[in-house]
C-alpha cells in the first residue's frame, strides 16, 4: 500500500462527499484523514488515502473524476501526514511560543511554501497562490505555492501563527531587567488588573504636578475604573516598574487606534531624573514596532523641558526627525517608525 495526498474540489451539496469517498473505495482505497476546507468554488476536500501498491496517480485521478471532484491535485506523502492538521498547526505554535523570529519557517513547514520576507508593510491579503502576513519584526511575509491552491482555511491558520508570534515577541520586549544609569535595578513587566491596587497607591503617591504633567489637566489624577482601561487597553500596552520590594513605581502606557498610538509616562517623584522615563519611552517604543503602529506620539506641556529631552534623545537613537505640533501650552511630537508603512493621515 502506498500513501498519497489528494486534494480536490466537489460541490458543497448533501451526499457530494459520500458518491466521492464511494469512488476510491472501489479501487480498494482506504482514508486515513479527510478535513474540508469551504471556499467559494466549494468544498476543497483534502484526503490521506492509502491505495494499493498497483494504482497510478492517473488511476486516482480517474477515481476523483468519476466521484464528482475537479481540479484534482495528486501528491505522494509519507508518515508525516498521518497527523492531523490542527494537531501539526498546535505544534507550530508551540514552537514560535520559544522562537517567534522563526515565523516563516513555521510557515513555510505547515503549508509546504515557499516564503520570501519583504522590508515594506504590506496589508494582510489572501489569493490561490499567495498570501500575505506581517512580519512582527517588521516588513511583510509573503507565502507562494503553485499546487495546490491555497484555501481560506490556511490563510486563517497563517494568521493566527502570525498573531502568535506578534504576541509572543511583544511580551518578551515588554518585559526586562532595567539597570538605571545610578546602578539601581527594577524590574519592567507587563501590566494586568492585578496591578490596580499598586498603581492606585502610585497616583496616591506622586504630586499633584507630576499627576497634571501625566494627564494634562487636573491633579487628582483618574479613576479606578479609567485606570482598568489604561492597564488593560483594547489595543496597545501597559507597563509597570516594579522596585525590589515588589512596589510598583512607574508606569507606562501605549494606547493605539488604527495606526497610531499615544505614549504616556507616570513616574514617582523620588524616581524621577534617573532614567527611568527614558528608558520606558523606548520600551514603549520597541513594542509599538511588533505592534504595526506607524507612529507614536507623545503629547507634553511646552514647558516640560525635561520630557522634550528625553523625545529628543529617544528620536535621535532611531535616527528619525521628531514632528513637532503645539495647540497652546501642549506640545504633540510624532515619531515616526522605521520600517512601517507611510504615515496617512
Amino acid at each position: 500500500m502506498t500513501l498519497w495526498r489528494v486534494r480536490a474540489t466537489i460541490d458543497d451539496r448533501p451526499g457530494f462527499l459520500a458518491v466521492l469517498a464511494a469512488s476510491l473505495a472501489l479501487r480498494s482505497v482506504n482514508i486515513l484523514a479527510v478535513q474540508v476546507h469551504t471556499t467559494e468554488a466549494g468544498a476543497v476536500d483534502d484526503f490521506l488515502i492509502d491505495a494499493p501498491d498497483r494504482l497510478t496517480e492517473a488511476d486516482l485521478r480517474a477515481a476523483v473524476e468519476k466521484g464528482r471532484g475537479r481540479d484534482a491535485w495528486i501528491s505522494p506523502a509519507d508518515a508525516h501526514g498521518l497527523v492531523d492538521p490542527p494537531t501539526q498547526a498546535l505544534g507550530q505554535a508551540a514552537r514560535l511560543v520559544a522562537a517567534p523570529e522563526n515565523l516563516g519557517e513555521t510557515l513555510s513547514t505547515l503549508l509546504d511554501c515557499e516564503v520570501a520576507w519583504r522590508p515594506s508593510r504590506e496589508p494582510q491579503r489572501y489569493s490561490s497562490h499567495e498570501l500575505a502576513v506581517g512580519d512582527p519584526h517588521g516588513g511583510t511575509l509573503v507565502l507562494t505555492r503553485s499546487t495546490p491552491v491555497f484555501t481560506p482555511a490556511e490563510f486563517a491558520r497563517a494568521q493566527a501563527l502570525a498573531d502568535v508570534a506578534g504576541q509572543v515577541t511583544r511580551t518578551q520586549l515588554a518585559q526586562a531587567t532595567l539597570l538605571l544609569p545610578d546602578g539601581t535595578e527594577l524590574l519592567l513587566r507587563p501590566a494586568t488588573r492585578a496591578d490596580l491596587a499598586e498603581v492606585v497607591a502610585l497616583h496616591e503617591r506622586c504630586s499633584p504636578e507630576s499627576l497634571f504633567r501625566r494627564y494634562l489637566a487636573g491633579s487628582r489624577g483618574p479613576s479606578a475604573s479609567h485606570l482598568v482601561r489604561l492597564l488593560e487597553p483594547q489595543r496597545g500596552c501597559a507597563l509597570v516598574a516594579v522596585d525590589a520590594e515588589g512596589q510598583v513605581v512607574a508606569l507606562a502606557n501605549l494606547v493605539g487606534e488604527g495606526e497610531i498610538a499615544e505614549a504616556a509616562l507616570l513616574v514617582a517623584d523620588d524616581w524621577q531624573r534617573r532614567g527611568l522615563g527614558t528608558a520606558l519611552l523606548r520600551r514603549l517604543i520597541s513594542v509599538a514596532r511588533p505592534a504595526e503602529f506607524a507612529a507614536v506620539l507623545v503629547h507634553t506641556q511646552a514647558e516640560n523641558s525635561a520630557m522634550l529631552r528625553t523625545v529628543r534623545r529617544i528620536a535621535d537613537a532611531l535616527a528619525v526627525d521628531p514632528a513637532y505640533d503645539r495647540d497652546g501650552a501642549i506640545v504633540t511630537i510624532t515619531l515616526a517608525l522605521a520600517g512601517r508603512r507611510a504615515l496617512t493621515r
